[in-house]
């Protein structure tokens, strides 16, 4: 009777991610904007992106089979929280807890329901993750428009699409700044680390993909975020219009007067000062 092969190891002593995918049954499911990231030479330049993991709790979304996850293990993460959705995950996941015991923490859940400063309770804590495609953004605005300020977290280091990465590290005047690039600024110091091409994905994406590694602010420009959330909500939701007009519903004219700004400007030429003193305006 023949017997099945052993599959090699990989470095950390866990099977190959090719191998982990096929023996759980993990296809990739779009709506749930997953690709798995299997190339663990890049999954550790991600962790070492991160800085320093030592005595830090780190959170994870969307880890998949767990590609990143062991990469931050790997590289000495005092602890590892997982939150994954797909409950096909959890085995693999569970393995490498297995294998790194008390180490790893999965939960699983809806990133977009979790409450992630409770996760990370009064220990310091970073968020590293290669984003699912569909809720990233979702997550980051979220992130950023955290209440106290400084946030629970030290830094975040994530995983978007080359195309929202740009828009995250945007200056004013360039095609790509907007509400994002306003947020990231206002909020954080943000610069992208660099690129992952789609090969390194299964199934590959068709585009090219990018790490952001931001930082936040400890004396943050001044604009109650719920303010500076509406303003630019409102600025960029009509970029092609002039200010008076796309800022009518919160005022016009009254409100780019007391602010101090020609209202026939549009939402792009503004710098990130600017937007803070049309939210204090508000």
């Amino acid at each position: 009777m023949s017997r099945r092969p052993v599959t090699e190891l990989a470095a950390d002593g866990l099977p190959p991610l090719r191998a982990v995918i096929e023996e759980h049954g993990l296809a990739a499911r779009k709506s749930l904007g997953q690709n798995f990231l299997l190339d663990l030479n890049l999954t550790g330049r991600i962790a070492r992106t991160a800085g320093d993991l030592g005595r830090y709790t780190v959170i994870e979304v969307g880890p998949g089979p767990g590609g990143l996850t062991r990469a931050l293990l790997t590289h000495g993460a005092k602890r590892v929280i997982a939150i994954e959705r797909d409950e096909r995950c959890l085995p693999a996941l569970a393995q490498i807890a297995a294998h790194y015991p008390g180490r790893l923490e999965i939960v699983q859940g809806d990133a977009l329901t979790t409450d992630f400063e409770a996760l990370a309770s009064t220990v310091p804590t970073r968020i590293v993750a290669n984003l699912p495609y569909n809720v990233g953004t979702e997550l980051l605005t979220g992130w950023l428009e955290a209440e106290p300020w400084p946030p629970y977290y030290d830094s975040l280091t994530l995983m978007f699409q080359r195309e929202v990465a740009e828009r995250i590290v945007a200056a004013p005047g360039h095609s790509a700044y907007g509400r994002l690039g306003v947020l990231s600024g206002w909020r954080t110091h943000a610069s992208i680390a660099f690129d992952v091409p789609p090969q390194a994905f299964w199934p590959p994406p068709k585009v090219t993909s990018s790490v952001v590694h931001l930082e936040p602010r400890r004396e943050p420009l001044n604009a109650r975020a719920e303010a500076i959330s509406r303003v630019t909500r409102h600025a960029f939701g009509q970029r092609r219009k002039m200010l008076r007009q796309s800022l009518k519903p919160l005022g016009g004219a009254t409100l780019l007067d007391k602010a101090g700004i020609d209202g026939t400007r549009r939402a792009e030429t503004l710098t990130i000062d600017e937007f803070c003193r049309l939210a204090n305006s508000l």
